[in-house]
């Protein structure tokens, strides 16, 4: 085994099987039980507001997948991270990717009225955080220790007030 396959954190689950779980277990449930409460909603607001969801949670990633590459370090988690990456979007949430990706899997709900996307959502989430972010977090301050302790006290790990 390489030093790099070391040189990363030590998640559990690789991270991007979470959040394409959730929903696919949503898309499941919809075609086996369907609840018809979203589609009750009239089509041209979910389309604009979902869309609008999905936009905004695609330039979170965005912004977070371009301040890693402009840092030089690696945007693959299985990669070891080269630079602690402290500006841009990440001076509002320590985990961009996460959270867009999250924020975007509601707009799909809405646009696509996914009634059960609620449901594994939440459990998505709670796997990701202890199974992904608890794991990276240990790693990144193993590597970057004081550097690394600083900034996880004055950016949340995905909203303010978390």
């Amino acid at each position: 085994m390489t030093n790099a396959a070391l040189d990363r954190a030590k998640f559990i689950i690789f991270p991007p099987v979470i959040p394409y779980s959730a929903l696919a277990i949503a898309c499941i449930l919809q075609w086996l039980v369907p609840l018809g409460v979203v589609e009750n909603i009239d089509l041209d607001w979910r389309i604009g507001v979902g869309a609008t969801i999905v936009v905004a949670g695609l330039a979170v990633m965005a912004a977070g997948h371009r301040a890693l590459v402009r840092h030089g370090t690696n945007v693959n988690p299985l990669r070891p991270t080269t630079a602690l990456v402290t500006d841009g979007v990440f001076r509002r949430t320590r985990n961009p990717l996460y959270v867009g990706v999250s924020v975007a899997l509601c707009g799909i709900a809405l646009i696509f009225a996914l009634d059960w996307m609620l449901i594994p959502i939440v459990p998505a989430c709670v796997i990701l955080r202890f199974a992904v972010v608890r794991r990276e977090e240990l790693y990144l301050e193993q590597k970057f220790g004081d550097a690394y302790r600083r900034y996880r006290e004055r950016v949340p790990r995905y909203f303010a007030g978390n």
